[in-house]
């Protein structure tokens, strides 16, 4: 088959070991972001199956009609929102889109980055580079409160690991994730108010749907401490569209740390977070680990590796399997 995996950025798929393993396959890598439909499709004009690197590029029915040799999709995880299933479907293209993530990246990196924040690491990197000495006061989490939003896979290991450091933790979500998080024997906030106006650092690990888009407001944000930081490593419209840089402009939260924004990738500094002083942001690395580019990639290949033996598996659009 020939083969097409868009949104590589660091050429890391053919350095994989799963890689090896579409040997009798022609495979083309496409390291950089192309937006227009028409000019995605010029590029995947040939291709009878696309590997999607987790949402980086939508899938339309505008970009789907545009390739007649398309046979199927392998999307790696199983979020496909991204992707027009009804359209595939229309062009008996098939969907498969399995599992493979792992929680523990995405978790450390939130640690990282609370622990950054907090004890202002990359400036004072930066001001040894610069032939500097220590500039800044840090802030230990001890002792203090770590709010999680909500307890799944990811929150619930950010929860012990700030209940490790000696941190309160209080959790909010919905009811069977705040059932949850009380069954693990981590406090739930009395209320929503509560949850934003008590927590010296807040942790966002919401998966981002329909429901949940923009549903941390501008109101919730400014109940936050003047000291406190929000931590996003999830999916940036989870936060009311430029609510979080309206609300650090006031003072509340006084801090954040993003991995993740409306428009992905972030080229030449063109983002208003990243001319915040009180802002850390890192370019969506919550998943780009070793082990989880093997788990998600490894999924993907045998999604591909299946389909071309007649056995489509993690199948999300079943009806087009009957389809010539």
């Amino acid at each position: 088959m020939k083969i097409a995996v868009i949104d590589d950025y660091q050429d890391a798929f053919r350095k994989l070991d799963c890689y090896a393993r579409l040997k009798d396959h022609e495979v083309a890598v496409f390291h950089d972001t192309e937006k227009d439909a028409s000019k995605l499709a010029a590029r995947l004009k040939d291709a009878e199956a696309v590997v999607l690197t987790q949402q980086r590029s939508p899938f339309p029915r505008a970009l789907v009609e545009q390739l007649p040799k398309l046979k199927m999709l392998s999307q790696t995880g199983r979020n496909a929102n991204h992707i027009d299933v009804a359209a595939c479907t229309d062009k008996g293209i098939v969907v498969s889109a399995g599992g493979g993530g792992i929680p523990n990246p995405t978790a450390e990196l939130t640690w990282g980055l609370i622990l950054s924040a907090m004890r202002r690491i990359p400036q004072e990197v930066q001001r040894m580079k610069e032939g500097q000495w220590q500039g800044s006061v840090g802030v230990s989490v001890a002792g203090k409160t770590l709010g999680v939003y909500a307890f799944g896979k990811i929150g619930s290991l950010v929860a012990r690991i700030g209940q490790a450091f000696g941190m309160r933790v209080i959790c909010w979500g919905r009811e069977g994730s705040t059932a949850k998080a009380r069954e693990a024997g981590f406090e739930v906030a009395v209320s929503r108010e509560a949850f934003f106006e008590s927590a010296d650092v807040v942790c966002l690990h919401i998966p981002l749907n329909k429901e949940t888009r923009g549903i941390v407001t501008a109101q919730d944000l400014a109940r936050m401490k003047p000291t406190a930081l929000i931590v996003n490593t999830s999916r940036a419209p989870l936060i009311a569209e430029g609510a979080l840089v309206e609300a650090l402009k006031k003072g509340r939260p006084g801090l954040a740390a993003v991995d993740v924004y409306e428009d992905e990738p972030v080229l030449n500094g063109n983002h208003p977070l990243l001319k915040m002083d009180n802002v850390i942001c890192t370019p969506h690395l919550g998943y780009v680990e070793q082990g989880t580019y093997e788990s998600y990639f490894g999924t993907a290949i045998d999604q591909i590796l299946a389909f071309a033996a007649g056995k489509p598996i993690n199948v999300m659009n079943p009806e087009v399997l009957g389809k010539k």
